[in-house]
């Protein structure tokens, strides 16, 4: 199966409906991936429209620019104007203009690629190196967080990031078994350090390893001060009437989309067009299990 075939965008026909796309509009994805859900906006924008898209990982951007040149070779003269940025979405409020935006999408989701590929290791499902960066060139990777970090630290991180209670006697089952180098071996030491997770509300039981690897995934990549960051430049970067939608995936991703818009809400900048958040329906469940646990949220800026 290649990357194109395997990659199910989260939440699609839901994502498009709420940025309410025009021809002609233009419309920034904060988090390309492999480029689903900008495929779908660029096939509704025509040639006066725009699609900006961000990514930092290098290996996604690739696939993602393949992608769209398929689609640039299917829509002939209808293809829009494709601007990419092989950076972190932080960094929109410095590359766009202020108010420029009929649009803003956010899947803050790790993407297929990412999750499926061992030598990422972002997954304890396969073994590959203790690695979880985005974009490999920057930063410190998880192994070097596993294996460098002073116990009572990483029992902090492993209980904010992961919403682990278990996270001190974690901690010190990680500090005695150092050196630790492939997710298998993280992935054995957390399952002998604390029991398997009672199960979701979906019924399936939760991996041992599960909240460990999701913490030290998002300190790796700074993931919650990336999103704080997007979500308050928005306004400035949405027209009124502009739509921001996002795709969150987790209780620490959800509750900064929430409390955002709410607030946004509250000061008159948004109006807010999703009360609960929309899930997946049973369909797409059932064909795309990452489906499960993702949350839409979506507002429009107010006019005035």
């Amino acid at each position: 199966m290649t990357e194109r075939e395997r990659h199910v965008p989260v939440l699609l026909q839901q994502a498009i409906r709420y940025l309410n796309v025009r021809r002609g509009g233009t419309y920034a994805d904060a988090t390309l991936g492999l480029a689903g859900h900008s495929s779908a906006i660029g096939r509704l924008l025509g040639p006066q429209g725009k699609l900006i898209a961000f990514d930092r990982d290098p290996e996604a951007m690739a696939l993602a620019k393949a992608r769209l040149e398929q689609l640039r070779e299917e829509l002939g003269p209808e293809m829009p104007e494709v601007i990419l940025h092989d950076v972190e979405f932080s960094q929109a409020a410095e590359l766009l203009e202020p108010a420029s935006l009929d649009g803003l999408l956010a899947d803050f989701g790790v993407s297929s690629l990412q999750f499926d590929e061992a030598h990422r290791g972002f997954s304890f499902q396969a073994d590959g190196p203790l690695e979880m960066r985005m974009n490999p060139r920057q930063g410190v990777s998880a192994a070097q967080v596993v294996n460098q970090m002073d116990e009572k630290e990483l029992a902090d991180l492993i209980y904010e990031f992961g919403e682990e209670r278990r996270s001190r006697r974690i901690a010190r089952a990680i500090v005695r078994a150092r050196p630790i180098t492939t997710t298998a071996e993280l992935a054995r030491i957390l399952s002998a350090a604390a029991p398997p997770m009672k199960h979701d509300k979906f019924r399936h039981a939760i991996h041992p390893a599960t909240r460990t690897f999701q913490a030290l995934r998002i300190y790796v990549n700074d993931e919650l001060e990336e999103i704080e960051s997007l979500l308050s430049a928005a306004p400035r970067l949405l027209k009124p009437g502009g739509r921001l939608v996002v795709i969150s995936f987790h209780s620490l991703e959800d509750r900064r989309a929430k409390d955002a818009i709410r607030l946004g809400a509250q000061q008159g900048i948004y109006e807010v067009l999703t009360r609960k958040p929309v899930i997946a329906e049973e369909e797409e469940t059932d064909r795309n299990p990452r489906a499960r646990s993702a949350k839409l949220r979506a507002a429009e800026k107010s006019q005035v």
